[in-house]
């Protein structure tokens, strides 16, 4: 059997994928997306919560957090929000140093 096979039944096709798309964009391409995804919510709370949290913490980000956000940011507006603002619990998938970051809201322009 291939390499290549028995790599994705390994990682399963979902991670598999993942890995592959993440692989096959450079890091100033994933950036961007992120940056257009995060300033893009679908309203303008969420844009200036997730937009603004990207703006102040991406230079410092390594590729585990960009991945991290590049998560989150696959979650549901209402979901970030209230997580953000800790008025629901974070799932253990995205709960941690980040969160807590996005958390204190102090990038938050008003």
């Amino acid at each position: 059997m291939p390499a290549r096979t028995l790599q994705r039944i390994a990682m399963g096709l979902p991670a598999f994928a993942a890995a592959l798309k993440a692989s096959a964009m450079d890091r100033d391409a994933r950036l961007s997306r992120a940056k257009f995804r995060a300033w893009h919510r679908g309203t303008r709370e969420a844009d200036y919560l997730v937009g603004g949290f990207f703006d102040r913490h991406h230079a410092s980000w390594d590729d585990d957090e960009l991945a991290w956000f590049e998560a989150m940011l696959e979650e549901q507006d209402a979901d970030i929000l209230a997580w953000a603002l800790q008025a629901q619990a974070v799932p253990h998938h995205l709960a941690g140093r980040m969160m807590r970051a996005m958390q204190k809201l102090d990038y938050v322009k008003v």
